[in-house]
């Protein structure tokens, strides 16, 4: 996705005590590398796979990693040998080992790679798995520990062939194609969709363009196929996302142009409420994991975060200041949520800082726009009287000063060299960092 704007901020509060996202760089050193997915292993151990989001249509074949809780990242090249392969997603078990799933879309078929050393070199697996012609499609790769995963695509053979689904139990060295006695019949026509599957525990789903949800509740043995409200997951009149709090609770946000459907389900996907209209107004869900608190980012106006308390029933707008693009949970204080990168030292994620709650959440107040900027910004601030601004570069050298009052005002940066700045607002106990770019 094309990066729209370039409101970036530094700091974007939840609260004035509680959450905030707190923006890291992912290392890229291309500009506005964005993050497809976000991986969380543990605390400090978190993967992100990278896409481009100039518009320029770059196949970025690169993830990062941090294993210091997002002190650091470290950016890498995922070599596969053939520039054309789209990674599909990445399934991470430890600081040094991952998996990605990849192919030519054009030409069907695909690839898994495997890294042990952090993702500085990738080695290919299942060689002989999804490479039947005309048919073969790999959707994507899973792995539940170091040694056992999962591996699946659309159905093969002709008429009825099963899902192509293979399983290893010792990392990926060797691979059993799932019998057919193991899997539900395709539907005339049905295929599943290369994306991240969702997971919880030892259950995983995937969805089809039949609105079906495949289900496995013992690490990839057995599966299940159950019908939701979509009659598609992902065409262009009707698709839909599919989330799980737990092997049980879940939610579906349905898409059918501009009018958006809400289902949940207390079975894991067997059966579905009868739908409501959605009244978010943020649509990238991420579930906080074993509850029922969803928080929800957007990408396109209007951009931030909302999050929900009650299962989605209703939403409470907490942040509108930058792109918030996919986000992951390890628990309701350690979280991380994608953005776009600016250089391999500034931007590109956001570590969620403090406890996510909606009980004491206030609007940020402070806009800085236009951004970029090239000779003039307007700051407008609602229900602050006066305030004091201090700029500062990329250096930390204070490069303006100013006291303002009013709800709004200019400022005259005309003077200032092109580059980052850091626009530093405060208000009594009432602090906010927004980054401007001055072209």
């Amino acid at each position: 996705m094309k990066k729209l704007l370039l409101s970036l901020s530094l700091i974007a509060s939840f609260s004035n005590t509680n959450a905030q996202w707190t923006s890291q760089a992912t290392g890229f050193s291309e500009q506005f590398r964005g993050l497809s997915d976000i991986r969380i292993v543990d605390a400090n151990t978190v993967w992100g796979l990278a896409y481009d989001g100039s518009g320029l249509g770059d196949n970025a074949q690169q993830c990062t990693v941090t294993t210091n809780g997002g002190a650091s990242w470290t950016a890498r090249n995922i070599e596969m040998g053939n520039s054309l392969l789209e990674i599909n997603n990445i399934s991470p078990v430890s600081g040094t080992t991952a998996w990605v799933s990849a192919l030519i879309p054009t030409a069907g078929n695909g690839v898994i790679y495997k890294t042990t050393d952090g993702g500085e070199s990738w080695t290919q697996q299942l060689a002989n798995g999804f490479q039947t012609t005309g048919s073969s499609f790999l959707n994507s790769v899973y792995f539940w520990n170091a040694n056992v995963g999962i591996a699946y695509g659309d159905p093969i053979g002709s008429g009825l062939g099963e899902m192509e689904i293979y399983r290893t139990t010792d990392g990926g060295n060797n691979w059993t194609q799932i019998a057919a006695a193991a899997l539900p019949n395709p539907l005339s026509g049905e295929y599943g969709y290369n994306s991240t599957p969702t997971a919880v525990g030892q259950t995983l789903w995937f969805t089809t363009n039949r609105g079906r949800i495949y289900r496995t509740d013992d690490s990839g043995i057995t599966w299940s196929a159950f019908q939701s409200p979509l009659t598609d997951f992902g065409s262009a009149t009707d698709s839909g996302s599919l989330k799980f709090s737990n092997a049980s609770n879940g939610c579906i946000l349905r898409t059918q142009g501009t009018t958006y459907t809400f289902y949940t389900t207390t079975n894991g996907g067997q059966t579905w409420s009868a739908g409501t209209p959605f009244t978010g107004t943020r649509r990238i869900l991420t579930y906080i994991p074993g509850t029922t608190t969803i928080v929800a980012t957007s990408q396109a106006a209007p951009v931030g975060t909302s999050v929900s308390t009650d299962n989605g029933a209703t939403w409470t707008d907490v942040e509108s200041l930058e792109q918030r693009g996919a986000s992951a949970f390890l628990n309701a204080s350690t979280g991380w949520c994608a953005g776009f990168s600016f250089d391999s030292l500034t931007d590109g994620i956001f570590k969620l800082t403090g406890q996510l709650g909606v009980s004491n959440v206030a609007q940020t107040k402070f806009k800085v726009y236009p951004n970029p900027a090239t000779s003039i910004v307007t700051i407008s601030v609602a229900d602050v009287d006066s305030y004091n601004l201090s700029v500062t570069d990329l250096t930390g050298k204070i490069v303006m000063t100013k006291s303002l009052n009013g709800i709004e005002n200019t400022l005259d940066i005309s003077n200032l060299a092109t580059g980052a700045y850091f626009f530093n607002l405060s208000a009594g106990d009432k602090n906010e960092v927004v980054k401007i770019l001055k072209n």
